[in-house]
């Protein structure tokens, strides 16, 4: 079986299973045989450091969908204990796209969100590819008050292209849904930690995507449109995406520099499904961090700090050119 690969990482991929190929035959013990695969695994990896080093914003937005990223499920089970699963937004149903509940980070109580994807086409047909309906951002918006009223912190984990587009969607309220999460979220009495470990796109994203401490991991993208949308309205599509990825400023790295994050975790050459547990126990670290230093500030210094931080989003000094002096 074939592995998925980008463009971009396929003469990697190639090589790779020509080399496992090798490693199969019954000959790879011989002397002749075992110096080739030493000198494979040499150019392997000079080919892994040179595709992956510097990869261009659109191909982090590809990094960032591949189907073998861990899932929000994967970091709550890696990072957290004593998870307990709540359902439903007690009006329509229970989204998939959405899932949430009650656990433990480094024992202490907290109150877990994020958008969750499938693994196969099946399971993300169930989850809508990780794009909630209404009732998933009725069910976020549940849990946070949850979360206020037992005053546990609120850890959230995004990754998605954007809430679901369809027609029913909007019939059942998509909009109000999202502007009253985000309400929610401006107000919260307690911590709010946002971790972005995938797609990050649009008011989907948004929703549960603004917090006191904003954490996004290396090949994560953060942005108010996906690169194909932006195409879409700006080009007519015409464009294309890679164009429209390098204008958007939706890198980790970018996000950073302009004070919209505040910590990014670093990830192994080709992105966090190389390595997951060592990503998890990073992100892990950036958390506990981040709880530590929150639960030190009463509720209101929490809500006036993330309100000055959200209006300082967008904020520049203008120096106008001097009007020269009547004589």
């Amino acid at each position: 079986m074939r592995r998925f690969a980008y463009d971009f990482e396929r003469p990697l991929i190639e090589l790779e299973e020509k080399l496992d190929a090798i490693k199969r035959t019954e000959s790879a013990g011989k002397e002749d045989i075992a110096a080739q695969i030493a000198y494979l695994e040499k150019q392997i990896e000079k080919l892994r450091v040179r595709t992956y080093s510097n990869l261009t914003p659109w191909q982090k937005v590809q990094i960032a969908r591949h189907p073998d990223r861990p899932r929000t499920s994967d970091y709550i089970e890696a990072i957290f204990t004593d998870f307990i699963e709540l359902h439903g937004d007690r009006t329509f149903r229970d989204d998939l796209a959405i899932i949430g509940g009650f656990a433990r980070l480094d024992g202490a109580k907290v109150m877990v969100i994020g958008h969750q994807k499938g693994r196969n086409t099946k399971e993300n047909l169930l989850r809508q590819f990780g794009m909630p309906h209404p009732e998933g951002y009725r069910k976020a918006l549940r849990l946070m008050h949850l979360a206020n009223k037992y005053r546990l912190p609120l850890i959230t984990f995004v990754d998605t292209p954007g809430a679901y587009p369809g027609i029913e969607a909007e019939e059942r309220g998509q909009a109000t849904a999202i502007a009253q999460s985000l309400a929610e979220l401006s107000r919260l009495e307690v911590p709010v930690i946002v971790a972005n470990i995938g797609e990050g796109g649009s008011g989907g994203a948004l929703a549960i995507g603004f917090g006191d401490v904003m954490i996004m991991l290396e090949n994560s993208y953060y942005s108010v449109i996906t690169p194909e949308g932006c195409v879409s309205i700006l080009w007519n599509g015409e464009g294309n995406p890679e164009q429209a990825a390098s204008l958007l400023g939706l890198t980790a790295d970018r996000l950073k520099e302009l004070g919209i994050i505040d910590a990014i975790v670093k990830e192994p050459l080709g992105g966090a499904h190389h390595a997951p547990a060592l990503v998890a126990r990073d992100l892990k670290k950036e958390l506990v961090k981040a709880l530590k230093d929150l639960i030190k500030l009463n509720p209101k210094e929490l809500v006036e700090k993330r309100y000055a931080r959200l209006s300082q989003i967008g904020y520049y000094i203008e120096n106008p050119v001097e009007a020269p002096v009547e004589k």
